[in-house]
């Protein structure tokens, strides 16, 4: 006969530290009621991507990372325990037609939007392809909006010869009069990742350029105190749209298009908090993780540490 005295029961642990709470105990499942707050909505999608990415199972991951951390922060000393995130959810794609899901996702998050006008969105992605279809539901929200873009690269591409990718987002979004090219702001574009046809382009349509050689000398807070300044007077609402292979290679393993000579996370860290204390803007996106190729999750474990930073400094502002 087996010794079963010293066999755990199953269920709850007997002791637990009632003195922590974990940041993922925020989340509370949307009930169809008016939303104030940050509300989380994926957008899983990653065959618009131009590389292999398996970026569709970021959303759920990212939420998951939230466990990663407690809701107190030392550096305030405040807790956010009594906080919520509202979890909407993803917006499920079509099994087949890219067109038709990058329409879904458009068109649900507006409806979303104008039901909840106190919400600020985090659009979970996703390649970069989704931005195209967050940031033109909130263009038809807000009307003139002002985009603030991290990433390494242009994603200015023409959508003729591969259609809607992640490489075009920003373009699509100026062809179809979404946004106005003098509204978007790139920072932290990287050397040798980017073609001059783009480059050109980004000229010609007034689009505004820090590449990461100004992010170095200058730092990231200097730059979007200018690019705040650049955008309020005509806009009515900023968007932030952080794709993570802004970040070094070092700093974001789960990217697929990681590379040398990025910025550092404490930098996205930074800039990201100074974003959230401004009331002009109002939604955000963390795009390009591929939890498949992460290494101990890092990449989707920063984005969840960005949602609480963001959290943390719109609380506080």
């Amino acid at each position: 006969m087996h010794d079963i005295e010293h066999l755990k029961p199953s269920g709850k642990p007997k002791f637990i530290d009632r003195g922590i709470k974990k940041a993922g105990e925020m989340l509370v499942d949307w009930n169809g009621e008016k939303v104030s707050g940050i509300g989380l909505i994926g957008m899983p999608l990653s065959k618009t991507s131009i590389s292999h990415s398996g970026a569709s199972a970021a959303p759920e991951v990212i939420r998951k990372m939230l466990n990663s951390f407690t809701t107190y922060s030392i550096e305030k000393d405040t807790d956010l325990q009594s906080s919520v995130i509202t979890d909407l959810g993803d917006i499920m794609p079509h099994v087949t037609d890219l067109k038709e899901t990058q329409s879904r996702f458009e068109h649900a998050l507006e409806g979303v939007l104008q039901h909840n006008p106190g919400m600020i969105p985090i659009v979970l992605g996703g390649d970069h392809s989704i931005s195209a279809s967050s940031i033109a539901a909130f263009s038809s929200v807000y009307g003139s909006v002002g985009i603030i873009q991290f990433d390494a690269h242009h994603d200015l591409r023409n959508l003729e010869d591969g259609g809607p990718s992640n490489g075009t987002p920003f373009r699509n979004l100026i062809e179809r009069n979404k946004i106005k090219g003098e509204h978007l702001i790139q920072i932290g574009l990287r050397d040798f990742s980017n073609g001059k046809t783009y480059s050109d382009y980004a000229k010609e349509k007034g689009v505004t350029v820090y590449p990461m050689s100004e992010v170095n000398s200058r730092g990231i807070i200097p730059i979007l105190e200018e690019s705040i300044q650049q955008l309020k007077s005509s806009v009515s609402a900023v968007y932030v749209s952080v794709d993570m292979d802004v970040l070094d290679q070092a700093f974001a393993p789960g990217c697929p298009a990681i590379g040398p000579g990025g910025m550092h996370s404490e930098e996205l860290i930074r800039g990201i908090q100074f974003l959230s204390t401004h009331p002009i803007v109002k939604g955000m996106d963390l795009v390009e993780i591929d939890p498949a190729i992460d290494f101990r999750d890092m990449t989707s474990r920063l984005a969840a540490y960005l949602i609480l930073q963001f959290l943390l400094f719109q609380k506080s502002k």
